[in-house]
């Protein structure tokens, strides 16, 4: 964005601002012809600077993402590395259900498709990846899962849930029940 004049700056940066509102209403399938018009710019402008929809969404998730990455960071050292994983997955979702359209552009989004790996889905599988490693290796999550298990998990609770009464509590009660299961002793 350096070297933008400053109206393509401001442009960005309204049409990014107003994408984030109608991804919260709308999900990933939000119109970018409405987010154009609500910006009170015209559609190319939208499409030069986001080419495409997965950009777009990108950008629109790209901050939060990168806390969830953070986060990941500060888990990493924690002694009980099954409660950290759990802890990031729980905040994924947590977000994923807030922020509705990320589990929708994670969903068409296959892991390790982005070369340059700054996708939102390339910076969670980076953040999880390490988490799922310490905890399969100190033995309290079982060796044959992999971090596309674990997203596919948030992402399908996400998606499963974002039109309940009260989506947060439904994804919560769905993702204690997949990781505790049908034992009557956890419950």
């Amino acid at each position: 964005m350096t070297g933008q004049r400053s109206d393509a700056r401001r442009n960005h940066a309204r049409v990014l601002a107003v994408a984030e509102t109608e991804v919260a209403a709308h999900g990933a399938q939000a119109s970018l012809e409405r987010i154009a018009r609500e910006a009170g710019v015209g559609s190319a402008t939208v499409r030069r600077h986001f080419p495409t929809r997965r950009a777009l969404l990108n950008a629109v998730f790209a901050q939060r993402v990168r806390a969830l990455g953070d986060l990941a960071h500060t888990l990493d050292g924690a002694d009980d590395t099954r409660a950290a994983l759990l802890t990031w997955l729980r905040e994924l979702l947590a977000y994923a259900v807030a922020a509705r359209g990320l589990a929708d552009a994670l969903s068409y989004e296959p892991l390790g498709d982005d070369p340059a790996g700054d996708s939102c889905g390339a910076v969670i599988e980076t953040a999880c990846s390490p988490l799922l490693r310490r905890a399969v290796a100190n033995g309290s999550v079982r060796g044959d899962i992999t971090t596309h298990d674990l997203l596919t998990l948030v992402v399908g609770i996400a998606l499963a849930t974002e039109h309940r009464s009260d989506p947060a509590r439904e994804a919560e009660r769905a993702f204690r029940l997949a990781v505790e299961g049908l034992d009557p002793t956890t419950a």
